[in-house]
């Protein structure tokens, strides 16, 4: 069989532009931080001293500010050169066709807040960084659809799973607001995983600047998420959330699903609406019955007639690990901790640091923050040392000398991917409580 086609949009993963060898970096820094060797990290994988990054965005030494080392500096290195290279000024959000969708812009979201929750930078840092947040959730407003818009459909893929014919999906009307995969106009599908990362990450930002509509606009999120639940008795193993709202996708899958028991759960311990629970409890025991495999690992999606793509991708593991983890701790039911440390040690065991470099980086940094919550729990630290070895390497290796990180064959720059390297270092530097 054939493996599908990514349904997420083509042009997701937009390259800027694809790096010659020569374009690579061996040493870099960062003005007015020090990007200096990461905790376990050779020390010719720092910058020069005194050298400093390109960008109007990137971080400058000042009166008053705070030297930064390691991870801080990098994920700051990072997240500048993100904003320099890919942000439309004025506008809120990120180069594409026009625009970015949402799935990349979501990630650059997550890389904002991360950066904005990180500890120990100055007064002057902390105000850009919360300057920068408001601009994200600004530019985020622009991909909000209305109930009742019509929004076009797409042609049929040019790849599907043998036995399958392709589909072509109408255009339809939207019958809840949501996050469209576009920019609104024109929208488009929406995608209940991209609603979900951002709904998660409107709580945290909820948590930072204690605005009510944030908390508000996440709750509208749970709804479309929850009015998606499928309960046509017809369907293999029926229950659990399509990949989108077009009326032709009901495939199921690990990363709508384990996102929004934790999107749930998140909600549920601010709001104390048993709704929220029931439904996280609903969508993680409808993973665990009908995608969990003899591996201990999960598989990707089921199609309607129970076939199962059996590919093993780190991040479905990462958001159940979570799942878990956050079960038990609305619960202080053990049982939840246990199987979110089954799934970690299979995982552990499987994605190796090559199986993750394999997957864009976007993948990882999922897994990552997952692990490494859990660990925060268990106090049991492999998923640090995994996260700090991955980076390091992407450090020494993926990175050109303008400090852009690249993916891909041929290597080229992608919103994806450096925002997902923002969030790894980012997350290395803040405690995991914040993480949700």
């Amino acid at each position: 069989m054939r493996r599908s086609a990514s349904l997420y949009p083509a042009g997701a993963q937009r390259p800027l532009g694809v790096a010659r060898p020569s374009e690579f970096a061996r040493s870099s820094s960062a003005g007015g931080v020090s990007a200096g060797p990461a905790p376990s990290e050779p020390a010719s994988a720092g910058r020069r001293p005194g050298a400093s990054a390109k960008g109007k965005h990137s971080p400058k030494a000042g009166k008053g500010t705070h030297k930064l080392y390691g991870n801080p500096a990098r994920s700051l290195v990072a997240f500048g050169e993100m904003q320099r290279y890919f942000s439309i000024p004025g506008t809120g959000l990120y180069q594409g066709e026009p625009y970015s969708y949402l799935w990349p812009f979501s990630q650059a979201f997550a890389a904002t807040v991360s950066i904005a929750l990180m500890p120990h930078q100055s007064k002057a840092q902390r105000a850009a960084d919360l300057r920068e947040l408001h601009t994200r959730i600004y530019g985020l407003g622009r991909y909000w659809g209305p109930a009742g818009q019509t929004l076009p459909g797409r042609p049929p893929a040019e790849e599907h799973s043998e036995g399958e014919e392709p589909v072509e999906e109408p255009s339809y009307t939207a019958t809840m607001p949501s996050y469209n995969g576009n920019v609104v106009p024109p929208g488009g599908i929406s995608y209940y995983d991209d609603n979900e990362w951002v709904g998660l990450e409107l709580v945290r930002s909820y948590d930072l600047l204690h605005e009510q509509p944030l908390l508000e606009r996440a709750e509208q999120i749970m709804a479309f998420v929850m009015a998606a639940w499928q309960t046509n008795p017809k369907l293999a193993c029926s229950g659990g959330i399509p990949f989108s709202d077009s009326p032709n996708n009901i495939d199921r899958n690990t990363i709508t699903d384990g996102p929004a028991a934790e999107l749930a759960l998140r909600l549920y311990k601010l709001t104390s609406n048993p709704a929220y629970f029931q439904f996280a409890l609903s969508a993680y025991e409808w993973v665990r019955a009908c995608l969990l495999q003899p591996s201990g690992l999960y598989a990707d999606h089921i199609r309607p007639h129970g076939a199962i793509d059996q590919t093993l991708w780190s991040y479905n593991q990462g958001v159940m690990i979570g799942a878990g983890a956050l079960l038990f701790q609305a619960t202080n039911n053990g049982l939840y901790l246990w199987e979110a440390r089954q799934t970690a040690k299979a995982a552990l065991s499987y994605f190796t640091l090559g199986r993750l470099d394999s997957e864009i980086p976007f993948f990882p940094a999922v897994y990552f923050r997952n692990l490494m919550y859990l660990d925060s729990i268990t106090r049991d630290p492999p998923g640090p040392r995994l996260a700090q070895a991955y980076v390091n390497e992407a450090w020494m290796s993926r990175r050109l000398s303008d400090d852009l990180f690249v993916f891909g064959s041929p290597p080229s720059s992608q919103l994806l991917v450096q925002s997902a390297i923002v969030q790894i270092y980012a997350l290395l530097s803040e405690p995991a409580s914040s993480y949700f």
